[in-house]
């Protein structure tokens, strides 16, 4: 049914994986899917913004992000899984829509914080890509 699922992590935060991760790894198994572990390293937004960071700064980070991002897949992602790594670089669901046409999921995997009242359901993020996705998406309260 999946042959390719994509998971979405905060690698700052357990709350977007630790219940997530599972079933993503799950579906991967069941259908020998490849899951596409992917997070994403906010931009400066405002050029302004990253005038006050040494030049080469967002380049440096999204390398250390990879380098995480693969350690975090070793460490929990079972080795019978095929498993590939994507870092997005900008605004989180813009990122997740994006790798999505790149990859083309049968289903997307994420999990949704507690909303606020005006996030009423689910958070920001998970809603616009509830709303914009080409594909299945599992919100999994965090």
């Amino acid at each position: 049914m999946y042959k390719n699922i994509l998971l979405t992590v905060d690698l700052g935060h357990e709350s977007s994986w630790s219940k997530a991760l599972p079933i993503a790894v799950e579906y991967a198994k069941a259908y020998g899917a490849t899951l596409h572990v992917m997070t994403v390293v906010p931009d400066f937004g405002m050029s302004i913004v990253g005038s006050f960071f040494p030049e080469g700064f967002e380049k440096k980070a999204v390398d250390e992000v990879k380098q995480k991002l693969d350690a975090f897949c070793d460490e929990h992602i079972p080795s019978e899984v095929k498993v590939r790594h994507v870092v997005g670089h900008g605004t989180v669901y813009e990122e997740i829509l994006r790798v999505a046409a790149d990859t083309k999921p049968d289903l997307i995997v994420m999990a949704s914080h507690r909303p606020e009242l005006k996030d009423y359901l689910i958070g920001p993020n998970a809603a616009r890509v509830v709303r914009h996705a080409d594909c299945s998406v599992q919100v999994v309260r965090g």
